[in-house]
């Protein structure tokens, strides 16, 4: 058994999730127990260097063939994005994009289940996600002050929808369709220093997502929502055979046989538990850190060659439905997803 290292230059990780989800909890936990294990029984040992943050440094890495794991969004817009997953296949530069969510407890169950084949034929897709991100005044609030200002790149239509993008399609199927309904719905809010200024982006966005197999998906993202769920996320899936309930960590499933028969009378108070006609699903196995899992996955695609297929045009496709969103929300109408590809010919 040997020990190798790998050197990662760590570009824009000075922040709340840089410094704690790639940095510490992943790259430094991975130290700490030693280095990753490769299959070959040789150990892997990540050397960060921290360098700044620069929003030119991903380009500048691909022209240098570096490999390039990044977060999303990848670019302000389709076009730029999809310029840097071209010129990453140029270069013969691996790529990755951070799709976190996919290695959740909850949804690595969700997952099983789907594949088990539990729901039957999926009809529909039901997610909210939020919590609320105190104005500033009397409370210090719990997102930057550049995730209110437009001109900054913030705006939760742009950070969410490319989040529900990979996750609809990883455990769906591809969107084809979107309609975005986006709003500001408080004007002012206080910055770091305590002065008061004016939210130029979305803080909240009501989206429903046609994929293909004529799956309809509704998630509602909102910096706004006093939580009164579970989690802060609530995916419910419904089947013609069974329906499952995922969040952050838990999943919960109904099946066709146990569901009971619920009848509404406006009249008479339901006495009946409904959340206790489901049955939680068992972990079976150890789940680690998401971020960490994923840097797992991609450095061993770095050092040896195995799969890893959220690549930058997979970022991309995030970039295009979060401003698809926006366009369908200043359009107010429907909008179609146009397939990308890295080859201009192929384009739609």
């Amino acid at each position: 058994m040997a020990v190798r290292t790998i050197g990662i230059i760590m570009n824009g990780v000075t922040g709340r999730m840089g410094t704690n989800q790639h940095l510490i909890r992943s790259l430094l936990a991975l130290r700490e127990q030693g280095g990753l294990a490769l299959p070959n029984g040789d150990l892997l040992l990540p050397e960060p260097l921290l360098v700044g943050r620069n929003a030119h440094s991903v380009r500048e890495a691909l022209r240098a063939s570096k490999h390039v794991y990044c977060e999303k969004p990848t670019a302000i817009d389709t076009a730029t994005a999809l310029s840097l997953a071209r010129l990453a296949r140029e270069m013969g530069a691996k790529n990755g994009v951070v799709q976190d969510k996919l290695f959740l407890p909850g949804l690595l169950k969700l997952k099983r289940v789907i594949d088990s084949g539990f729901l039957g034929r999926i009809l529909a897709v039901r997610g909210e996600f939020g919590y609320w991100i105190f104005e500033g005044d009397w409370q210090t609030a719990q997102r930057p002050s550049w995730n209110y200002r437009k001109e900054d790149g913030g705006g939760i239509i742009v950070d969410m929808l490319c989040h529900w993008q990979y996750v609809l399609s990883n455990l769906f199927g591809q969107v084809r369709a979107v309609s975005c309904l986006g709003a500001t719905h408080i004007p002012e809010r206080y910055d770091e220093q305590g002065e008061r200024y004016s939210v130029t982006a979305d803080d909240a966005a009501y989206a429903t997502f046609l994929l293909e197999n004529e799956i309809v998906a509704q998630f509602n993202s909102s910096w706004c929502v006093r939580v009164n769920r579970d989690e802060l996320l609530n995916i419910q899936v419904d089947g013609t055979r069974g329906s499952a309930v995922a969040g952050l960590h838990s999943c919960k499933v109904q099946g066709r046989v146990n569901t009971p028969r619920a009848v509404w009378n406006p009249d008479i108070p339901s006495t009946h538990a409904f959340r206790d006609d489901w049955m939680e699903v068992p972990a079976n196995q150890a789940f680690d850190n998401a971020f960490k899992y994923q840097w797992e996955l991609f450095l061993k695609h770095v050092v040896c060659d195995t799969p890893f297929p959220w690549t930058l045009l997979e970022g991309a496709r995030g970039v295009q439905l979060a401003e698809l969103g926006l366009q369908s929300w200043h359009e107010r109408r429907w909008l179609d997803i146009p397939d990308l590809t890295l080859h201009e010919e192929e384009r739609a």
